[in-house]
């Protein structure tokens, strides 16, 4: 049988793994046959071209899931020779097909690697799967096109840096980061996002998530609470419930973040915002509401963590100063990342802590989390110290805001100027509103099904959804493809709306 129609007959049952992605779906299918013997060995599979025409599936679909199954050694290939199933796989066929096989409902398990015997806290932490939401396909809002990034460059200045290696550079790093790092970062800070620092304050983490788990070890205790943006970014809440606090959920209107009397009568130890291009919805914080907030902290004796993750992508004027540069009770903690600009798997993040912090945190970042990639760090410093860094933010910036444009007006060809969207001055997406009565979720659903990964707004409410939409990323998708993506994916809106 052609491997073609072995995945066509997988795909086509109806319980195989049917919430997952189309990317992922067909990445366990392969898996699947290759585990099975179905796809023997050494065998030469078809081109992503000829799979992706027999299957009715885009070609990036195809081309992303063979990319992974080559990460973890399920096949092979070579440029001018195609994919071959590899000769030795990458762990035991029966394990791994058992895993692999969807649990059947309402059956307990004694598998010791179970969700039944995982803390309640570990459960609750993984209930959400967000990997397999986030495969990177056409449209997935926060991928950025790393495939702009300088690679041979970024080589060149890594080979120069291990040349020249100190034995430090090989230790976890004591600190707080790699020193000319840091003062790059706390000079680029103040001169592009007018955040008042000193190279003290600054600390290089492996990225947000560590960010943010570092102030919530600190800072709090179990029971307390943390404010959260609602609707909000879905990383942040998973962090801040691992840590065992209690959410309390802000709304967010057009103005920012906007407490009421009820969110004043809470005591928040933590407040996360992110108040220069809100997530999800873009809403940029306005001066009066920053200053509200920041005499709010001050008054509950609670901290702000600001997290600025896209600041640098502001398509019409300057990048908007920071709530940190506005603080005069030392409340705020900033945070930053390079995965946004860079790539993601560079995993360099920072922290800008108030001056009463910087011993204490640096010690848990070292005590706790042995931050290490020091190379890597030196790497990055080169980078920005040689003007790479902002020659790359205004190619980026260049190259997204013509995107942006793009899929702006091929949304509006398509559906006319009764459509609505919002969010699109800056970041790397923008949201499509839909009528309170379309369920946003059945149409990302949907437009799944076409080979498009757009994100339901209503998913990132911690309350009762205030508004339905669509997250449509434009960063990763190239632009000859915009318009073909989006008529498809105004197709599937109009379906939906006019139900």
């Amino acid at each position: 049988m052609s491997a073609s129609r072995i995945l066509n007959t997988t795909l086509g049952q109806a319980d195989f793994h049917p919430h997952l992605s189309q990317q992922r779906r067909l990445y366990e299918a392969v898996r699947a046959a290759i585990l099975t013997q179905q796809l023997a060995a050494g065998n030469k599979l078809p081109s992503t071209r000829a799979i992706a025409s027999d299957l009715g599936i885009a070609r990036n679909t195809v081309i992303a899931a063979f990319k992974q199954l080559a990460a973890e050694g399920y096949v092979s290939s070579a440029l001018g020779s195609g994919t071959y199933i590899s000769a030795s796989l990458p762990e035991n066929p029966l394990s791994t097909l058992a895993v692999s096989e969807p649990p059947i409902a309402n059956q307990p398990s004694t598998s010791c690697g179970d969700a039944a015997n995982l803390s309640a806290r570990g459960s609750k932490s993984t209930a959400y799967a967000a990997g397999a939401r986030f495969e990177i396909q056409p449209f997935a809002p926060g991928d950025p096109d790393f495939s702009i990034f300088p690679l041979k460059l970024w080589q060149r200045i890594q080979n120069r840096v291990w040349r020249d290696a100190r034995p430090e550079l090989l230790d976890y790093g004591l600190a707080g980061g790699y020193l000319p790092l840091r003062s790059a970062i706390a000079e680029y800070l103040r001169a592009s996002r007018s955040v008042n620092v000193s190279v003290e304050q600054v600390m290089i983490t492996s990225g947000t998530q560590q960010s943010l788990d570092l102030c919530a070890h600190m800072l709090t205790d179990a029971g307390d609470t943390a404010w959260v943006e609602d609707p909000c970014y879905w990383a942040a809440r998973r962090v801040f419930e691992s840590r065992d606090l209690l959410l309390h959920p802000v709304a967010v209107d057009a103005k920012g973040i906007a407490p009421n009397e009820r969110d004043l009568a809470t005591a928040p130890r933590l407040i996360y915002v992110t108040p220069s291009h809100q997530y999800p919805t873009g809403a940029v914080m306005t001066l009066a509401r920053r200053r509200k907030l920041l005499d709010i902290a001050a008054a509950k004796r609670a901290w702000i963590l600001e997290d600025d993750y896209d600041s640098e992508f502001r398509y019409t004027g300057r990048p908007l100063a920071s709530l940190q540069g506005l603080d005069p009770y030392g409340r705020v903690v900033y945070m930053g990342t390079f995965s946004k600009i860079l790539y993601p798997g560079i995993k360099v993040g920072y922290l800008v802590v108030p001056p009463a912090l910087v011993r204490p945190f640096k010690t848990a970042l070292y005590d706790l989390q042995r931050p290490g990639q020091m190379t890597v760090q030196a790497a990055l410093a080169d980078f920005i110290a040689l003007g790479h860094f902002a020659t790359h933010i205004r190619k980026i910036r260049q190259a997204y805001g013509a995107k942006r444009e793009l899929l702006c007006k091929t949304l509006v060809a398509q559906m006319g100027d009764g459509i609505a969207i919002s969010g699109e001055e800056s970041g790397l997406h923008l949201v499509v509103e839909l009528p309170s009565h379309v369920d946003d979720v059945a149409v990302a659903r949907l437009a799944a099904e076409s080979g498009i990964e757009v994100m339901a707004l209503s998913t990132y409410y911690a309350a009762q959804p205030a508004r339905r939409g669509l997250l449509v990323g434009y960063a990763y998708v190239a632009p000859g493809k915009i318009a073909y993506y989006g008529k498809l994916l105004t197709n599937v809106i109009r379906s939906a709306v006019r139900k």
